[in-house]
């Protein structure tokens, strides 16, 4: 090694580190992979756990006792989460059949205006029921997995949530866990690590839910404004797809300005969509730097390389799950970088 230029050493020590690295994280995203009714509840619950911690230390602090207060948070959650998914349901239900008739005619219009010769809705209806018809077997079976994976997410949420219970009571402990598994004199640092990551998630879950929030009032006020069929509905679209930065957004704006455009003409989709381009503009420039200041600030190009990763990994889940914990990695980062650079 000693005949080789110093940069050529220094590029193959860095290539070992990134070749090690890759190979830690791929057999990592292996392992989760393979145990993930195991670990998916345990990521959910730390992104419940961080948007519950606020309301459980303030019924510790008023004198309840910690089991009871990790109780109350988790009854208080399913009340709350209950009542949330009635609500959309319900609007959905309502104006569901509103929203579809829109699309079908928005697309009956594309297929009359863009469609190719000798093409129209009646020969697409059929060959879809020719279609249908030859894969019925396989859209049986299709059924019958997503019925098992219906029942395994349920489970997981159960288990998701009594393990938001115990890591709101038995938050200390994990922090005492961490400092006698780690190694040497190394505790402070694995805890402020630990910490710092926990921080991100934090701050990420509760600054998108407050953002949520406002989004789908504005839009749904601006949709219920223009008389869009169906606004309560898109509202909680724009609430849920909140969650998925950008991603979530787009579609859920995109799904507002077809129904505007099929229901009520070419004028008011423009207005929905100065109305969608005027609530992202907001929540870009003045919402997210006001809520989101304290947390780990991450470029929309990370975001999207971030939420294409999670989603090529596991799917919507890993959409969900991507960009708080790559806040959590960045938290890791920063103060790996302050400890570095102040020692």
């Amino acid at each position: 090694m000693q005949l080789l230029p110093e940069p050529v050493r220094r590029f193959a020590a860095w290539c070992a580190v990134l070749l090690l690295a890759s190979g830690v994280g791929y057999v990592g995203i292996r392992l989760c992979s393979e145990f993930r009714t195991a670990v998916t509840p345990v990521l959910l619950a730390l992104l419940g756990t961080a948007l519950l911690g606020p309301l459980y230390r303030r019924l510790v602090r008023v004198g309840v006792h910690r089991s009871l207060a990790a109780g109350l948070t988790c009854v208080a959650v399913v009340a709350v989460a209950g009542g949330a998914v009635y609500i959309v349901v319900a609007a959905l239900v309502d104006t569901g059949d509103e929203i579809v008739a829109s699309l079908k005619h928005a697309a009956k219009s594309v297929a009359e205006h863009f469609g190719a010769a000798g093409t129209s809705v009646g020969d697409l209806a059929g060959s879809a029921k020719e279609l249908l018809a030859k894969f019925g077997g396989t859209a049986a079976s299709n059924v019958i997995s997503g019925v098992s994976v219906v029942g395994e997410g349920i489970a997981m949420a159960v288990l998701a949530l009594l393990l938001v219970f115990f890591f709101l009571r038995d938050g200390d402990r994990v922090v005492s866990t961490l400092r006698s598994v780690a190694p040497g004199s190394s505790a402070d640092m694995v805890e402020a690590m630990a910490r710092r990551a926990f921080e991100g998630i934090e701050g990420f879950m509760r600054g998108t839910t407050v953002i949520a929030f406002i989004d789908a009032v504005c839009i749904t006020v601006g949709l219920l404004v223009l008389r869009v069929p169906g606004a309560v509905g898109l509202g909680a679209l724009v609430l849920v797809g909140a969650y998925i930065p950008y991603l979530g957004a787009f579609i859920s704006g995109a799904v507002a300005v077809l129904v505007a455009l099929a229901d009520r003409g070419f004028v008011i989709a423009l207005w929905a969509l100065g109305v969608v381009l005027a609530v992202q503009v907001l929540e870009g420039h003045v919402l997210q730097p006001v809520i989101q200041s304290r947390t780990v600030q991450m470029h929309p190009a990370v975001v999207m390389l971030t939420i294409t990763a999670g989603a090529s990994v596991a799917g919507i889940l890993g959409m969900l799950l991507a960009v708080p914990l790559t806040a959590a990695a960045f938290g890791v980062v920063h103060e790996l970088r302050v400890r570095y650079t102040t020692g």
